[in-house]
């Protein structure tokens, strides 16, 4: 069944449109619709036209996510360019809205001389994003700093809710409640006036250095097993370099695909598979994706 859009977002949505213009590896079918709202009126009100049976997919930078080739069934909303707010509220509270990039957050965060705070440059997404999966980097992990979320449900109904209403864990996060997104977070650092961008560059020099930049990847594609790296596992399981079609493992991190430029989502999931049996073959370990696998099958 077709989405209904109301007449007055028809001239601004998009049908059929391709995801892989959308995702940081390139890949991915079309999107039934795709919706980059203005700001949060915007959303809210384009929410608040959808019936309840249509599925919603919100996409930031386009990072962590594999879309299949078969696309999205549904709406994908887009917070590329709109979300941005980043302020401070008081002596150690930053306030970020969902759209805002992590590496962004770390250089003012540095600035404003709070930490730490400078692992967000290690994160190749969203605040929104890195909500949603408790994304880290280098030590550090983003729920460690929440004190309160703003969000908004399918029927644009807005809420605040303290950060003690989700469970969080390691690259997880249960909402208390489903069909819910985050607009915005309240953040909380430490006073570290002494704090200087050095450190965001010393962290971005270590990332370039270990890590494919500049590459078609989605960052890292696994959880690290406890007491252990998904790297070392895939690197010891002889896979640096395994290519099936035009994905491949990364010679320079082995927890990192790359598309090399025409690669389908169905080569990358298949190498995410033959990755997972061969650790599991090899070391008796079961590796958890980190990235999120959305849409059909062709």
């Amino acid at each position: 069944m077709t989405v209904a859009v109301a007449p007055e977002f028809m001239p601004r949505v998009r049908r059929s449109e391709p995801m892989s213009r959308h995702t940081s590896w390139h890949v991915g079918g079309p999107a039934e619709v795709f919706f980059n709202p203005r700001d949060r009126a915007d959303i809210t009100a384009f929410l608040r036209t959808l019936s309840d049976d249509v599925p919603i997919c919100w996409v930031g930078l386009g990072s962590n996510l594999l879309v299949r080739d078969g696309g999205l069934d549904g709406v994908v909303i887009s917070t590329h360019g709109t979300l941005d707010r980043l302020e401070r509220l008081n002596q150690t509270c930053v306030y970020a809205e969902a759209g805002v990039a992590c590496a962004r957050i770390a250089k003012q965060c540095i600035k404003w001389g709070l930490g730490p705070a400078d692992f967000f440059a290690g994160i190749p997404g969203t605040m929104g994003g890195a909500l949603a999966m408790n994304a880290g980097a280098f030590g550090g992990e983003t729920w460690r700093h929440v004190v309160e979320v703003e969000t908004v449900d399918r029927h644009g109904k807005h809420h605040v809710r303290p950060a003690s209403d989700y469970k969080v864990s390691y690259r997880h996060v249960e909402f208390p409640t489903p069909d819910e997104w985050f607009l915005s977070a309240r953040l909380c650092f430490e006073s570290r006036p002494g704090a200087n961008e050095s450190a965001v560059r010393a962290l971005l020099d270590k990332r370039k250095a270990t890590q494919p930049i500049g590459e078609w990847s989605c960052g890292s594609v696994f959880t690290n097993p406890p007491h252990d790296h998904a790297a070392r596992l895939i690197e010891a399981s002889g896979l640096k370099g395994f290519r099936v079609g035009d994905a491949s493992i990364s010679e320079k991190h082995a927890n990192f695909i790359i598309n090399h430029g025409n690669a389908s989502a169905t080569d990358i999931e298949t190498l995410m598979a033959h990755v997972q049996q061969t650790v599991q073959r090899l070391h008796g370990v079961h590796l958890n994706p980190e990235v999120r696998i959305v849409g059909k099958s062709n």
